[in-house]
């Protein structure tokens, strides 16, 4: 069974008066579990690159895990990133959660000067970029071959010193099949993924766990969703919005209606540094209450 895991978006921004490091700090003061930003690094907006900004996250906290939400797979080799991973893990004091995608970003790609594959290219080489790492955490001489990715008797040291989290960020049918094969953790978000698709996409993705045999009861599903503490009509329709007790109350069927063991949020409106406050302080403590004594793995 999983802990029940509340975790808060830091922007990527970097343009002037705003500060990711500065939220993050926050994020670990206001008790949430971990803080997770996006990976699009393309763009005419100042932003920072993702891993490079969550590794000085991890250096200036100490207790709040980090995570990818997700990493495009095709910009960053697999092997590298298992490399990347095992060293901020490590040096985090075992804080990441890795998260990948298949990659949605087809401008991005191409503006990189990097391929573009088909989405049935972009699964296949999600799942292989899956096996490349687990396969150079855990193995020596580790060589792979693949449609899209491969290695050749590759070594990385040190090994990882525990399990590193991955969770996947997938929707269609055969990505959420792979999600069941080899992730630990499957990420979805509301806007993409409303509630009343998520029995649906969460079946398949445990059906693929136990054909692969896999306990899918190990899986973490972590709902990602933006939010909004009071009534705003402005707002469009996928933001999650409520007064204090309705927004806890809607949080709590996700747990015990849905299955998720985590969630994280992204502040709509005005205001964020305060939303994100209130809803530490106000909010997610009923939550973990209510849904422990409704019997939820908290």
């Amino acid at each position: 069974m999983n802990t029940l895991m509340f975790g808060v978006n830091v922007t990527t921004t970097a343009a002037a008066g705003d500060n990711p490091i500065a939220a993050a700090m926050r994020a670990e003061a206001l008790g949430y579990d971990f803080i997770s930003a996006n990976d699009h690094p393309c763009g005419t907006r100042p932003s920072y690159e993702t891993w490079t900004m969550l590794s000085w996250i991890a250096a200036k906290t100490t207790r709040i895990k980090v995570a990818t939400r997700v990493l495009g797979v095709p910009f960053r080799a697999p092997a590298m990133v298992a490399k990347m991973a095992e060293t901020l893990d490590r040096l985090s004091g075992g804080r990441l959660i890795l998260g990948l995608g298949a990659g949605g970003s087809d401008d991005e790609f191409r503006a990189f000067g990097l391929r573009v594959a088909s989405p049935k290219e972009k699964i296949e080489g999600l799942e292989e970029a899956v096996t490349i790492i687990r396969g150079l955490w855990t193995s020596r001489a580790f060589s792979f071959t693949g449609k899209h990715h491969h290695t050749d008797a590759a070594d990385i040291e040190p090994k990882p010193e525990h399990e590193i989290p991955i969770w996947l960020g997938t929707f269609g049918k055969h990505s959420l099949e792979v999600t069941g094969r080899v992730g630990d953790g499957w990420i979805p978000t509301l806007e993409m993924a409303p509630p009343e698709t998520i029995p649906g996409m969460r079946d398949r993705i445990f059906d693929a766990a136990v054909a692969a045999g896999r306990d899918p009861e190990q899986l973490t599903l972590a709902y990602n969703m933006e939010f909004r503490v009071g009534k705003e009509v402005d707002l469009p329709a996928h933001v999650v919005t409520g007064r204090p007790q309705e927004l806890g109350e809607k949080l709590i069927g996700f747990v015990v209606d849905l299955g998720f063991s985590a969630m994280n949020f992204i502040p709509a409106g005005p205001d964020p540094e305060r939303q994100v406050e209130v809803l530490a302080q106000d909010i997610l403590p009923g939550v973990r209450s209510a849904a422990s004594e409704l019997g939820s793995s908290v």
